[in-house]
Order: structure tokens, then C-alpha cells, then sequence
């Protein structure tokens, strides 16, 4: 996708499949103050940690041309199972700079771990499709990984049920293999899991440091609007949130887990 005109101060876009790219956003918003955000939480066929291949694909381009759409001049896929599954795809279909956050989750994790022993924890579409597992042994070839797939953590997220005693009867299940493991290192590969870091960490203990990919795609994307002479120089408008279904509960979501106290909107169609 090409401009006829200098486009430095238009959006950068984001998709997700519900609320967790908000961990995206919110570093966005505090590494690059002067870019205008918009938000697209694909939240009427969320999770997508459970779907094919060929489906997150689908979903992923049918996001994409949403946000661009709205003259977008970067796209940051803020879901780590689209994120696995479809950079490859929309690189190749569509001619914008566009980020993941698997890259920088991983070099997060390599830079964290002193004993190469990491555990990454993601939806059954992240794991299974071992993007994790080979963007860290590229940068730490001696890694010893613990991928879990935990597919109910987004769902606890979603439907806030973080602070209940089930939440934390889950977690303990699904963590409990790395029991023993000496890991040092836990990866978030899902945007969602920051959102229970207090109940993983409580797990698996102070001293294994967990690490997600927000924060370092935050410094991947301010460094490709460097590359692309693409940063804003203006204080922009306010950020947009839009969503494929029920606005009121992303709304009240964002509010309780960030604190945000925003308007979102339904796109239709």
C-alpha cells in the first residue's frame, strides 16, 4: 500500500482478538506520545488460539483491510497466534510496514534468561506452530524450551475472571510440568497473559523472571517508523477503539484491567 502524500501523521493500526493487544497500545501510547493509535479488537470470533491455520489467516486479512481502511501507515498485529500463524501472508498481500510480536518477545526472553532454560506459554495455535521455539533457538541455539499451551487463560481474561479461586486452580494446572524444570524465564506469547502475570508468577516464584512482547514491539515499531521516515512530529488526535461485537463489554473491560476510560465502537460488515 503506497501514499501520494507524506503520511507521517496518519494512524498506526492494531489487531487483536479481544482486549489483551491492549498491553500493546498502552506501551504505544508511552513510547511515541505524538502518534494517533486505532484499536480493532476481533472480539465477535475470539479466541483465536483454538482456530486452524487457515481460518486465523482468514480472520488476519479480513483485520487488516478493516484498519487500512481508515489510511492506516503501519499495522502492529497485537495478537500472538495471528501474529504466528499470518505475518507471512500479510507481508506478502499487502505492501505496508506491518510488525508481530513474536519477534520481540523473543529477543526479550534470550536477553532475560541466564540459564537458557525458558518456558513460553501461548493459545494452542502459538505453541503448536513452534514460531517461539525457533525464533529463540536462532538467537540462543543452547536454549532448552518448555512450550505450554494454556488455551483457557485468554477466556479468564475476557470474561474477568482473574481474581477468582478458579483462575488460580487453572494457572497451578497449567504450570505445574515446569515444576522442577529450573527455568529462569517465562514468556508471555500471548497479549492476554500479562493480565495474569501476578497469579503466574505467584506459581512458579520470585526468582523466574516473566517477560512479554509488548514493551520491545513498542521499540520495534518506533524503530520501522525511524526506518520509513514515518514519525509523527505533531501532537495527534485522540486514539480510536473499534470492535466487531458488544463495544459495552470491551468498554468495561478496558476500563477495570487498564484503567482506560475510552469509547468503542462497533464496526459492522
Amino acid at each position: 500500500m503506497t501514499f501520494q502524500h507524506d503520511c507521517s501523521s496518519l494512524p498506526i493500526g492494531l489487531f487483536d482478538s479481544g482486549i489483551g493487544g491492549l498491553t500493546v497500545m498502552q506501551e504505544l501510547m508511552r513510547l511515541l506520545p505524538h502518534e494517533q493509535l486505532i484499536y480493532f479488537g476481533d472480539t465477535a470470533r475470539i479466541p483465536y488460539g483454538n482456530k486452524s491455520r487457515e481460518t486465523v489467516i482468514r480472520y488476519s486479512i479480513e483485520n487488516t483491510i478493516t484498519l487500512l481502511e481508515k489510511q492506516i501507515k503501519l499495522l502492529v498485529i497485537a495478537c500472538n497466534t495471528a501474529s504466528a500463524l499470518a505475518l507471512g501472508n500479510l507481508s506478502s498481500l499487502f505492501k505496508i510496514p506491518m510488525i508481530g510480536v513474536v519477534q520481540p518477545g523473543a529477543e526479550k526472553a534470550v536477553a532475560a534468561s541466564k540459564n537458557g532454560r525458558i518456558a513460553i506459554l501461548g493459545t494452542r495455535g502459538t505453541i503448536h506452530s513452534g514460531v517461539y521455539q525457533s525464533a529463540i533457538l536462532q538467537k540462543l541455539p543452547e536454549a532448552i524450551l518448555f512450550p505450554i499451551a494454556c488455551p483457557l487463560f485468554v477466556p479468564l481474561v475476557e470474561e474477568q475472571w482473574i481474581d477468582r479461586p478458579s483462575a488460580e486452580l487453572i494457572v497451578k494446572e497449567y504450570l505445574a510440568p515446569l515444576k522442577g524444570c529450573g527455568i529462569d524465564t517465562a514468556l508471555l506469547g500471548c497479549t492476554h497473559y500479562p493480565l495474569l502475570r501476578g497469579l503466574i508468577q505467584r506459581e512458579l516464584g520470585e526468582e523466574v523472571e516473566i517477560v512479554d512482547s509488548a514493551s520491545t514491539c513498542a521499540e520495534h515499531v518506533k524503530e520501522v517508523l525511524q526506518e520509513h521516515q514515518l514519525l509523527s512530529s505533531q501532537q495527534q488526535q485522540a486514539s480510536q477503539y473499534f470492535v466487531s461485537d458488544d463495544p459495552g463489554k470491551f468498554q468495561a473491560l478496558a476500563e477495570r484491567l487498564f484503567g482506560l476510560s475510552i469509547t468503542v465502537n462497533k464496526i459492522t460488515g
